[in-house]
């Protein structure tokens, strides 16, 4: 890895990416490093940039979030240079992830997306993960914008009671 202004920035964001098994997005990587006030908003923006133009994160774009997984070339850099980071840094990294785990994961692993199709007409994809593997994917066609928004922002909330729906009804005899 390249030293510059912006390497710490990088290790953090590599090193959160190492200690989970599943993608975070921009949100949640920002939200724990300008909370803890390490950076500003538009050098740890920088550093991410740099990073998925390096390979060393990939990113996935799903609605209005940008997912970000670590590659082989940055678990590579971490391997090798993690000892640059403060074991006060690591532990606070350690400790977010040991308090907010379930939250984080949930953010990530129930999504909802919507597309265009034909005139006025949208399609929408709800999924829900489970470390990577897709319980349910649920794909719709609806007739407007606002109806594949609502179900968008509704999904979150309301996914697990679906998905339990779903398998009791297809369970019954």
């Amino acid at each position: 890895m390249q030293q510059d202004g912006n390497t710490l920035y990088k290790l953090i964001v590599l090193f959160m990416l190492d200690k989970v098994d599943f993608p975070l997005t921009n949100s949640q990587i920002s939200e724990f490093i300008l909370d803890q006030g390490y950076t500003n908003y538009f050098t740890l923006q920088t550093a991410i940039n740099e990073l998925v133009e390096s390979d060393m994160i990939g990113i996935e774009n799903i609605r209005n979030s940008s997912l970000y997984h670590m590659e082989e070339a940055g678990k590579e850099a971490i391997d090798m240079f993690e000892d640059r980071i403060s074991d006060a840094i690591k532990q606070d990294i350690l400790s977010y992830f040991e308090k907010n785990r379930y939250k984080l994961r949930n953010e990530v692993e129930i999504t909802a997306d919507y597309y265009p199709t034909k005139k006025n007409e949208y399609y929408v994809v709800c999924k829900v993960k489970e470390k990577g593997s897709i319980l349910l994917e649920l794909k719709l066609n609806v007739m407007s914008k606002e109806q594949a928004i609502k179900i968008c922002d509704d999904w979150h909330k309301d996914s697990s009671d679906v998905y339990s729906f779903l398998v009791e009804k297809l369970m019954m005899k």
